[in-house]
């Protein structure tokens, strides 16, 4: 069996690992010339932790890891506000590290037969029944038993089958930006620890690496979903008055071209394949970047996927079963992401109280359970009892 994926991210590059356990041919298609280097740090946690033990992924990712045990809220000072435990959100295993980390983790793990292909954008897509095969820009030509659109929430695939992006993101009225620069002075400051502004309208979030740079996660607030012409400026413009090390910070904000900018949205799909077209990941359900799960059900969704091809009787019967298990959870989390966001960035003062306040109650025993289920959803396993764990 073949397939084809289109995306090198977190999604594509887990999903093209485990089909290649089965006995699989992949082809991934990335239109980007090479690997994403900007990123926030991700707490993987859930479901994908889960997919990641049972792939074997688990001691690089910790290796790859951070020793982060909390998130600390800081006002104009640097004086710290709240703090929320890391760990009390996870049911049976976290790790915290850079998505480019994680990426990068996946794409050591493939093996060497899987075909991985930059600056390969897709252009067109035909399905002929038993195959389906699609058209590169540069006119080049793949045929396969299966396509696979993990190309995130700005989806090819969805686009070229689904219609247009208007009529599947859900804007959450939030845009979300992460760079990475040098700075000792920031890095003594911030290394070891995971540090937030404790703002209302606009947040910054600051890391120290190991290998010595800092990396820097932003979100603010956003009447239009749409990009705008310089990020570097609107970042400048929106964060400036958030205090702390953040004015500093800015100054370093690289090029456009070497920032990751994009709106918080979550993807909604009436049906996640078409014909021997599936989507996978953000390109079908996206969360938002606030409720911090995006990593986790992209590699948890292509764990289900591709153990559902497996066991399935045909390719179409194994996409129906994948989105009959994975749908009902997806939508929750997406759910529980619309019920939270403005804990995450409160809109007002008040709201900004609330959660200090609620963040004191969480280390209470027995609250800070309620609070991550209120967050995070319920846990949910990757496998059921017919799912195949075993390669062909």
């Amino acid at each position: 069996m073949r397939a084809i994926i289109c995306g090198a991210g977190i999604a594509g590059l887990a999903a093209a690992h485990r089909l290649h356990t089965h006995g699989w041919q992949v082809t991934v298609l990335e239109k980007a010339p090479g690997p994403r280097t900007q990123g926030y740090m991700i707490d993987f946690f859930g479901p994908g932790y889960q997919a990641a033990e049972l792939m074997g992924l688990l001691p690089r990712l910790h290796e790859l890891g951070y020793d982060i045990d909390k998130a600390t809220f800081v006002d104009h000072n640097g004086t710290p506000r709240a703090s929320v435990g890391i760990q009390q959100f996870a049911n049976a295993g976290i790790v915290s590290l850079t998505r480019p980390d994680l990426e990068h983790a996946l794409r050591q793990s493939l093996h060497p037969d899987v075909d991985l292909r930059y600056d390969s954008p897709l252009h067109q897509i035909h399905d002929h029944g038993d195959t389906v095969q699609v058209t590169l820009t540069d006119g080049h030509t793949l045929t396969g038993d299966l396509l696979i659109g993990a190309d995130g929430i700005h989806s090819t695939v969805r686009g070229l089958l689904w219609g247009p992006e208007t009529d599947h993101l859900r804007y959450l009225g939030f845009h979300t930006a992460a760079f990475t620069f040098t700075d000792p002075h920031i890095h003594a400051q911030v290394e070891g620890g995971f540090y937030l502004t404790d703002t209302i309208g606009a947040q910054m979030g600051l890391y120290g690496l190991r290998d010595g740079s800092v990396a820097a996660f932003t979100v603010h607030r956003s009447p239009t979903p749409d990009r705008p012409h310089d990020p570097r400026a609107t970042l400048r413009h929106t964060h400036a008055d958030l205090g702390w090390l953040v004015p500093r910070a800015l100054e370093h904000c690289p090029e456009p071209e070497h920032i990751y900018y994009d709106q918080v949205s979550q993807s909604l799909v009436s049906h996640w394949s078409r014909g021997r077209t599936v989507l996978l990941g953000d390109a079908c359900g996206a969360v938002s970047l606030l409720a911090g799960q995006g990593a986790s059900l992209a590699v948890g969704g292509a764990f289900v996927l591709a153990e559902h091809l497996a066991s399935a009787p045909d390719v179409p019967q194994g996409l129906r079963s994948y989105e009959q298990q994975w749908r009902p959870l997806v939508r929750e989390r997406q759910r529980s992401a619309l019920r939270t966001a403005h804990w995450f960035l409160p809109p007002t003062r008040t709201r900004l109280l609330m959660r200090r306040a609620a963040l004191r109650l969480a280390a209470l025993p027995g609250v800070s359970r309620l609070l991550a289920g209120a967050l995070t959803g319920k846990p949910a396993p990757v496998v059921r009892e017919h799912t195949r764990l075993t390669p062909r």
